[in-house]
């Protein structure tokens, strides 16, 4: 394979450039540099490699200039659609226009972010049997239908979680595949269509993940024909990797398929009466086994309900009802699309309930999730890494891994050991910012140990001095939501600028509000933790009020650690620390975003200076000045707290 030589890279990213000499703003940064001439030279080696690229290197630039100019066929998995659409949408197009380069380039989604049409056309042939929140936004999707040439939902500004778009999207259940009316003018059909073409193809984490166990039937694959596969925002492949390489069964699959069953009854079956019963009956069975598995929004292993009385019941009836459905369907045989899809679905939920309901094997974790009136049973797999290891020894391509957070200290063992690239070459590049200038680390004196009583009330007592020294401008970050709520009671009336308190509006409203107010406090919990980019004296302060360990009760991580622990392993050493250590510096890469950005990072946890773990977290932070002396973070700020 070939791929682009250090003088082309130097060419387009080098202090005389082409970029340099045309993009307004663009600096030279020698660490994007020798980054893209790394990846470059993986790309024509084919080999697959694991870089870390600290806050700053420009580390897009650094993988797509190679990635253009190798003159073969590239993937980039995104860790979200927002950064997706970013790249094809902003970034590429710019690096395109600069270089002049002809490369064919596609945004592919999954199947979810597509308008169905035949979907949407039976909506708006019968919406009495709609909800009213759904009716509320039909009219303008058939509107926006008629024009889209995508056919993507992100085109439309309705919310991403509004009721509607279930309704008029599919999924990999209820497609109707080539048997659809509508096959020869899916917009998801031809999306895949451009990206067989294309030299270039952007997808994001779910969709590699969802094509390498062939969860999208139908429509060929995107990974096959790729001579190189680029995946940003690499730290969070492995928890997507575990979520689609097992299975689950959720209450929206369920109400779904009740609802699409009582639908094609009427339409192709209405003389079978046994149908509608069996979809009222599957709507009725729901609602019950969310009640009996308990109230709140939670995780829970497994264990925690198998064999409660209510549960159980529920669980078996469920079976009894998907083989009923199962087999009143294969009796009726009325040659329907929609009943025989009906059918499979039915029969896929039973297996995956057997599956479920079977002992464990130690190879698994079943545990289960609730979110207000609907559920999801899980069923994860523990380890990932021989899967990934297969699809990679069947897709004879460069690898390259990468991001901000994928070393814990120097090392990327653990990253590597969860996606099976042991044997893959690494490199690592520090940020370019001038931390030791930009930036000061306060580690608060004096402050009990984390599970102490007034641990949390000591943290908001802190945070506060630090506030009015820091003149608002900050960020509150915490490894819970009960921890936010005690600091957020505690703030009340006591600060002197403004709160923004998650939960209280959408996220992004409350980064605008805060970019816009420019010394606002916001607290967050794991949602703020990454992906926010605040540039400028409107942050100035990011506070954190614990070392980010997964709470031991998660039923996903308990099963993890006791399989290590069978291994003879060491799960603090080699799953919690690493796992705290990446989620720490991604808190902690909110702080410096430009090379004029100043501002102290306050690491409220005692646990930091007083237990040797604590210097592997220090190591893995940018090297910047520390102290415990709050008048030298006043210093800092540039005079007395308020």
């Amino acid at each position: 394979m070939t791929g682009a030589s250090a003088e082309q890279i130097a060419a387009v990213l080098g202090p005389e450039g082409r970029l340099a000499q045309i993009v307004p703003g663009f600096s030279w940064r020698e660490q994007q540099q020798a980054m893209a001439e790394r990846v470059a030279a993986a790309l024509a080696a084919g080999e697959h490699l694991i870089c870390e690229a600290g806050t700053g290197t420009g580390k897009t630039y650094a993988y797509l200039v190679p990635a253009l100019l190798c003159a073969r066929k590239v993937i980039i998995s995104t860790g979200t659609r927002n950064l997706q659409d970013q790249l094809y949408h902003r970034d590429i197009p710019a690096l395109r226009r600069a270089l002049g380069l002809p490369v064919q380039v596609a945004l592919l989604k999954g199947r979810s972010n597509y308008l169905c049409r035949h979907r949407l056309q039976r909506a708006v042939e019968d919406p009495a049997a709609l909800r009213p929140d759904v009716r509320r936004d039909l009219g303008a999707v058939r509107d926006w239908a008629a024009e889209t040439r995508t056919g993507d939902i992100a085109e439309l500004p309705i919310a991403e979680d509004a009721a509607v778009w279930p309704t008029v999207t599919s999924t990999t259940d209820n497609c109707l595949g080539q048997d659809c009316p509508q096959w020869q003018t899916c917009h998801l059909v031809e999306a895949r269509r451009r990206a067989q073409a294309a030299d270039l193809v952007v997808i994001n984490h779910h969709l590699l993940c969802a094509d390498m166990v062939l969860r999208e039937e139908g429509f060929g694959e995107v990974l096959p024909g790729a001579d190189a596969v680029i995946v940003d925002e690499a730290h969070q492949l492995p928890d997507v990797a575990a979520q689609f390489f097992g299975s689950s069964i959720s209450s929206r699959q369920l109400l779904d398929l009740a609802r699409d069953l009582a639908a094609a009854q009427q339409t192709d079956a209405a003389d079978a009466p046994q149908v509608r019963q069996l979809a009222t009956a599957l709507g009725e069975l729901v609602p019950r086994l969310r009640q009996g598995l308990g109230g709140g929004d939670r995780r829970a292993a497994w264990h925690e309900v198998d064999g409660m009385a209510g549960v159980a019941e529920a669980l078996g009836d469920l079976t009894t009802l998907l083989a009923d459905l199962d087999a009143t369907l294969a009796a009726l045989d009325r040659g329907s699309r929609e009943l025989d899809q009906c059918r499979m679905r039915a029969a896929g939920l039973q297996q995956r309930l057997d599956a479920l309901l079977d002992a464990d094997d130690g190879r698994r974790v079943r545990w289960l999730e609730l979110r207000g009136q609907g559920f999801r049973l899980h069923q994860t797999p523990l380890d990932v890494a021989g899967m990934f290891r297969s699809c990679q020894a069947r897709q004879p391509a460069a690898w390259v891994f990468t991001s901000a957070t994928l070393a814990v200290g120097a090392s990327f063992a653990h990253f590597a050991a969860q996606v099976g690239a042991e044997e893959a070459a690494t490199a690592r590049w520090d940020s370019p910012f001038d931390y030791a200038r930009q930036a000061l680390l306060f580690t608060p004196p004096d402050l009990p140990e984390p599970w102490a009583a007034d641990y949390d009330t000591g943290v908001a007592e802190v945070a506060l001095r630090v506030i009015g020294a820091s003149r608002g401008r900050a960020f509150c970050l915490f490894t819970s939501h009960r921890a936010l709520r005690l600091a957020a009671a505690a703030f009340q009336g006591r600060l002197a600028y403004p709160l923004l308190v998650q939960g209280s509006a959408p996220r992004a409203e409350l980064i605008e509000r805060f970019r816009r107010l420019g010394d606002a406090v916001l607290l967050g919990t794991q949602s703020f933790w990454e992906g926010v980019d605040v540039r400028g004296e409107a942050l100035s302060c990011v506070i954190i009020d614990r070392l980010p360990f997964a709470s031991p009760g998660d039923p996903l991580l308990q099963g993890r650690i006791d399989a290590l622990k069978r291994q003879g392993g060491n799960p603090f050493r080699e799953l919690q620390l690493p796992q705290a250590v990446i989620a720490l510096k991604q808190g902690a890469g909110r702080l410096i975003r430009d090379a004029r950005d100043r501002g102290v990072l306050v690491l409220c946890d005692p646990r930091l200076r007083a237990r040797g773990y604590g210097r592997v977290f220090l190591e893995s932070l940018p090297a910047m000045p520390r102290t415990s002396d709050f008048n030298v973070l006043t210093a800092f700020f540039g005079g007395a707290e308020d």
